[in-house]
């Protein structure tokens, strides 16, 4: 009987360390997250985007607290790069409310559902919607609504090998004005001519992740390189 109570006070304990405060939520997030000083990873792209055939790429990301990030890898143009390769907390690095939303099952993980909405106009982003394992700290999903740079949502999964918060593949769908998507080829060997829709870009970016190295002291200058990229807010 003792044997008992003292399994279902854990069980309980456990259930109640599920968090609903929202801001609860994002800075446990962002306190597991900040323990990635940094990384490099090697990472395998394949792009399905209507209209248009890319070949997969291989590339190599290096990333550094709080926001630097370095992409080597031909044909770097031709990517959306808004919420594709920049810190995974980037939207939270500005004055917001956070609502936390309803508990969710997704592939049989329960995350809890938080909106980040922004609290200045100066920004792109509009909402953030999150699904968060808290279990482990993670983003399993996330979709955002942005003014002038379309929606976009990702899939995370995660390798438990991997003791930190950093995914070992992505599903990245976009929804991208055309526009932008041509600001963002135009150095792509793959040129302009090949979209001739005038509507939004939709497609899908997959990403496998390996070769973790983390927290290995990466030099600034790496990222002084013309394939930086620049977090916006």
């Amino acid at each position: 009987m003792k044997k008992f109570f003292i399994l279902m006070f854990l069980i309980s304990a456990c259930t109640f360390a599920q968090s609903k405060d929202a801001e609860t939520i994002l800075n446990n997030l962002i306190n597991a997250f900040n323990i990635v000083k940094d990384y490099t990873v090697e990472a395998n792209i394949k792009i399905d985007m209507q209209s248009l055939k890319v070949p997969q790429m291989r590339a190599k990301i290096f990333f550094k607290q709080p926001d630097k990030v370095h992409f080597q890898s031909e044909g770097f143009a031709l990517l959306p790069r808004d919420g594709l390769f920049t810190s995974p907390l980037s939207f939270l690095d500005i004055k917001h409310t956070a609502i936390y939303v309803k508990d969710e099952f997704i592939d049989g993980i329960k995350t809890s559902v938080v909106k980040v909405i922004p609290l200045e106009d100066k920004g792109d982003l509009i909402i953030t919607t999150l699904w968060v394992d808290q279990t482990k700290n993670e983003i399993i999903k996330a979709e955002s609504s942005t003014k002038l740079n379309g929606s976009f949502s990702l899939f995370l999964n995660y390798d438990p090998k991997i003791k930190y918060p950093l995914p070992s593949s992505m599903i990245f769908s976009f929804n991208l004005p055309k526009d932008n998507l041509l600001r963002d080829m135009n150095d792509s060997q793959f040129g302009k001519k090949r979209l001739n829709n005038s509507g939004p870009i939709t497609g899908k970016i997959y990403i496998t992740y390996s070769h973790y190295e983390i927290n290995i002291g990466i030099p600034d200058n790496i990222f002084e390189g013309k394939n930086k990229i620049k977090t916006k807010k």
